[in-house]
C-alpha cells in the first residue's frame, strides 16, 4: 500500500481556522491550563522522589504505577467515551485530578511529614499516580475524540496541528514552571499553584456545550463487542498501526527524558532551575516545530518524513547521554522535541483524517495505550536500565534501539515509508 486512502475533504488554507470557533478555543484553553497542571506535577514529583530516595528506580516506578491501570482500563475507556457524554467524562475526570493534587499536596506539609516515614510518603505518591492513571484513560480519549465534534472536517487537519501546539506549549510551560516554582517557593507551595491551574481548567471546559454520543444505538451494542470493533478498525489500517508502533518502540527506548533529575542532580549539577530548562528543551523544540508545520504543513512524503525524524531523535538522546555540558545537553533535547513533533503531528493528523466519528472514542483509546506503553513504561524501562548498566550507558543504549527500530521499521513496513495524505 502506497499511500494512504484519506477520504476526500478539502482542507484548509488558513492556518488560524479551527482557533475562530468560541467552542474550540474554550476547549484549548482548558486543555492548556490541564496539561500545564500535570507536566507540573511530573516536574515536582520527579524531582521530590529522586530526592527522597536517590534512587533512579523510583522515578520508574512512577511510570510504572500510572501506566498499570491506564493500561488495564484503556479499551474500556474508549467504548464508555464513545456511548457516554464526553463533556461530562472530561469534568469528572479532571475534578478527580484536583483531588489527587490535594493529597499530594498534604503529603508535602511538614505536618505530615513529621508523622510519616519516607518510604510512607512514597509508597503514598504511588497510590496517587494509580489513581490518576485511571482518570487518565478516560480523560485523554475524551480531549482528542470532542475535537470532531466541534471543528468540521475540513478544519481537522488544523484543529490537530493547534491541539498539539497547545499541548506541546502547556508541556513546556508546566516543565519550565514547575521547576523554577521549586527553587523559589518550594513543593508544598507549587502543588497549590497546580491545584489552582486545574480550577481554572474546570471553569474553561464547564464552558463546553453537552457531547452525546454521536452513533445512539452504540449504547446497546455489547461492550466487548464494542471493544472488537475498535481494535479490529487500528489493526486492519495498516498504516496507522505502524505509525502507532514506531511512536511507541521509539520513545520506549528513548526515554531519557525520564532520568533528567539524576542528570541535573548528580551528572550536571545544575540544580532546580537546571532541571526545569532541561525538562522543557524537548517541548521547546516540538513547539517550534509544530509552528512551523501548522503556517507550512507539509505537502508529501509524511511517513518517510517521520521516519527520519525518529532516527534523528534517537541520535539526539545518544548525544544527550554523552554530554557532560549543560548547554550541549540542553541544544540536543531542544532538537530532539524538533523531531520527535513531527512525528507527533504527522501520527496525530492520521488518526483524526481515518477515524469514523462514531468510533474515536475507541481508537483514541488504542492510541493512548500505545503512548502509555511508550511514555510510562519508558520511564520504568529508562529506571531499571539505569539501575542495571548505570544511567549513562542506559541513556546511549535507548538512543541506539531507537534508531534500531526506526532502520527495522523502514524495511519492514513499506507502507509507513510510501504514504503521504
Amino acid at each position: 500500500m502506497a499511500n494512504i486512502n484519506v477520504p476526500e475533504v478539502q482542507i484548509t488554507n488558513d492556518p488560524f481556522a479551527a482557533v475562530r470557533i468560541p467552542e474550540y478555543r474554550n476547549l484549548m484553553i482548558g486543555r492548556f491550563t490541564f496539561v500545564m497542571a500535570m507536566r507540573m506535577i511530573t516536574t515536582v514529583v520527579g524531582w521530590w522522589i529522586y530526592q527522597l530516595t536517590k534512587d533512579p528506580l523510583a522515578i520508574g516506578l512512577i511510570g510504572l504505577s500510572e501506566v498499570i491501570p491506564a493500561l488495564s482500563l484503556a479499551l474500556y475507556s474508549g467504548h464508555r467515551v464513545d456511548i457516554k457524554d464526553k463533556r461530562k467524562l472530561i469534568l469528572q475526570g479532571i475534578s478527580g485530578y484536583f483531588m489527587a493534587a490535594l493529597v499530594l499536596f498534604s503529603l508535602s506539609t511538614e505536618t505530615v511529614q513529621e508523622f510519616l516515614h519516607t518510604r510512607h510518603i512514597t509508597w503514598f505518591i504511588y497510590g496517587v499516580f494509580f489513581f490518576t492513571g485511571m482518570l487518565r484513560s478516560f480523560v485523554g480519549p475524551c480531549f482528542t475524540a470532542m475535537i470532531a465534534t466541534i471543528v468540521p472536517k475540513n478544519l481537522l487537519q488544523n484543529a490537530t496541528t493547534w491541539n498539539q501546539g497547545m499541548w506541546l506549549s502547556a508541556s513546556v510551560t508546566g516543565h519550565a514552571v514547575g521547576g523554577f516554582l521549586i527553587a523559589l517557593v518550594g513543593i508544598s507551595n507549587t502543588l497549590i499553584v497546580i491545584c489552582g491551574l486545574i480550577s481554572l481548567s474546570l471553569i474553561f471546559l464547564f464552558q463546553l456545550k453537552p457531547k452525546p454520543p454521536l452513533v445512539q444505538h452504540g449504547a446497546e451494542k455489547a461492550t466487548w463487542e464494542s471493544i472488537k470493533e475498535g481494535l479490529a478498525f487500528v489493526f486492519q489500517t495498516k498504516a496507522l498501526l505502524a505509525a502507532m508502533a514506531l511512536d511507541m518502540f521509539a520513545v520506549l527506548f528513548g526515554g531519557a527524558v525520564a532520568m533528567i533529575p539524576v542528570f541535573a542532580s548528580d551528572i550536571l549539577k545544575v540544580g532546580p532551575k537546571g532541571f526545569g530548562w532541561l525538562n522543557a528543551a524537548t517541548d521547546i523544540g516540538a513547539i517550534i516545530i509544530v509552528v512551523i508545520l501548522t503556517l507550512w504543513p507539509m505537502k508529501k512524503a509524511q511517513g518517510k518524513k517521520m521516519l527520519l525524524a525518529v532516527a534523528g531523535f534517537g541520535t539526539c538522546i545518544i548525544l544527550f547521554g554523552l554530554s557532560k555540558w549543560f548547554w550541549l545537553s540542553f541544544a540536543v533535547l531542544v532538537l530532539a522535541g524538533i523531531l520527535d513533533g513531527i512525528s507527533v503531528v504527522v501520527r496525530g493528523t492520521v488518526i483524526q483524517l481515518l477515524t469514523p466519528d462514531h468510533m474515536r472514542g475507541r481508537v483514541s483509546s488504542v492510541s493512548g495505550m500505545f503512548v502509555l506503553s511508550s511514555n510510562e513504561l519508558g520511564q520504568f524501562e529508562s529506571g531499571v536500565m539505569s539501575r542495571l548498566l548505570g544511567v549513562i550507558p542506559s541513556v546511549i543504549v535507548g538512543g541506539c534501539m531507537t534508531v534500531a527500530v526506526v532502520i527495522t521499521t523502514w524495511f519492514k513496513a513499506p507502507s509507513l515509508r510510501k504514504f503521504e495524505y
